[in-house]
């Protein structure tokens, strides 16, 4: 039994691994692409109320697709085999989580910090550096928590629609449709390990670069 078992990591297994870093790779990219974008336009959108109220309709509306919607349509746009289509879906998903936790956080602020701030004379970009940003960390960290497991989701449910076949969600499709299920469930707890690994990464961050947030 060891012998099969050994036997499988060396060949299947060394192919599951592979298939978990490349979806991880696409999980990552489109992370950091569609948490940058949210915080970015939250801090633009912050700035300017207009902005926000205007833009806040169409993002719940985006946000409420489905993923098989958006599938299809990067795929055409980068090519079925191209890491970017995946990384495109999963920074849809996480954008607006992103943004809309940013923009809570910069604009919840106790009228008393920013009256002491005008008292100070102080200019809206100090306003922003030294008041909104601090007090939008927790709320940020709060979102990036959520989409650290939605980034695997998102890379993983976007290969079903197809692939190269080292990835997770080709994998698992090509494993399910030849009724190898033990294989296809060993690629689902490799897409769970490598997530709760995400999420603690996310964590172990906010406690070193903001343990004022984990005490509030």
């Amino acid at each position: 039994m060891f012998g099969e078992f050994e036997a499988w990591v060396s060949g299947r297994g060394s192919i599951l691994f592979e298939s978990g870093g490349a979806t991880f790779y696409e999980a990552i990219g489109g992370f950091i692409l569609g948490c940058g974008s949210g915080v970015l336009v939250a801090l633009i959108t912050a700035r300017w109320t207009v902005v926000s109220q205007a833009l806040m309709p169409f993002a719940i509306a985006a946000n409420s697709v489905p993923i098989i919607a958006f599938a299809p349509i990067m795929n055409n746009w980068f090519g079925l085999t191209n890491p970017a289509s995946k990384m495109a879906i999963v920074a849809i998903i996480v954008f607006f989580p992103t943004m809309i936790n940013t923009v809570r956080g910069l604009t919840l602020i106790e009228p008393r910090q920013l009256e002491l701030m005008r008292s100070y004379a102080a200019t809206p970009f100090k306003v922003l550096w030294s008041v909104r940003i601090p007090n939008a960390v927790p709320y940020i960290f709060s979102a990036l928590r959520v989409a650290s497991p939605l980034s695997m989701i998102g890379a993983v449910v976007a290969e079903f629609f197809g692939g190269p076949r080292a990835t997770l969600g080709v994998f698992i499709t090509q494993e399910a449709a030849g009724f190898n299920f033990a294989r296809a469930w060993a690629a689902i707890v490799v897409a769970s390990a490598i997530g709760i690994a995400f999420y603690a990464s996310i964590v172990l961050a906010e406690r070193v670069l903001a343990p004022w947030a984990r005490r509030d």
